[in-house]
């Protein structure tokens, strides 16, 4: 199914929808991130890289949230709200696709071994997410908002 259509799915199934841009929840997902952030990092120093892996994913999932809301998306699918980071906004999705990649396997799969090695190549991947989030939405307008949540519309119609 290719990506637009599949958001459609998602929005006829009401797990994608414009709702009011929320700086409020935007800065509530940021803190959440920031939050992922330090434990992934607490984890990794002590050794336990196995959830620092999923934490460093749930860092980049929660920075994509917070800037979904931003502008007025609420999304409640993890593929779906990556999908859109390349849609919508034109922003490489490759890092969190391999993120969220990475966790479902070291989470839920036994026959894998997270090495530190790999580890720290996740937590750097979702630093520089944050950064490259937090960066674009200091640089949102009301008109480039509005922008999004038109692209969003001409999608899901």
């Amino acid at each position: 199914m290719d990506n637009r259509k599949f958001l459609r799915v998602l929005f006829g199934k009401k797990m994608l929808k414009l709702v009011e841009p929320s700086e409020d929840i935007y800065l509530s997902y940021i803190d959440k991130s920031e939050s992922n952030l330090i434990s992934s990092r607490i984890l990794f120093d002590n050794g336990r890289f196995e959830e620092s892996v999923s934490l460093s994913y749930y860092s980049m999932y929660n920075a994509l949230l917070g800037l979904l809301f931003r502008v007025g998306i609420k999304s409640e699918n993890h593929s779906g709200s990556i999908v859109l980071l390349k849609e919508i906004f034109d922003i490489d999705n490759s890092d969190l696709f391999f993120a969220k990649k990475e966790r479902i396997d070291k989470q839920y799969y036994v026959d894998f071994s997270v090495v530190g090695k790999d580890a720290k190549e996740l937590l750097d991947i979702a630093v520089e997410f944050k950064g490259m989030m937090f960066d674009f939405v200091s640089r949102l307008t009301n008109d480039k908002v509005g922008l999004y949540r038109e692209r969003f519309g001409e999608i899901v119609d």
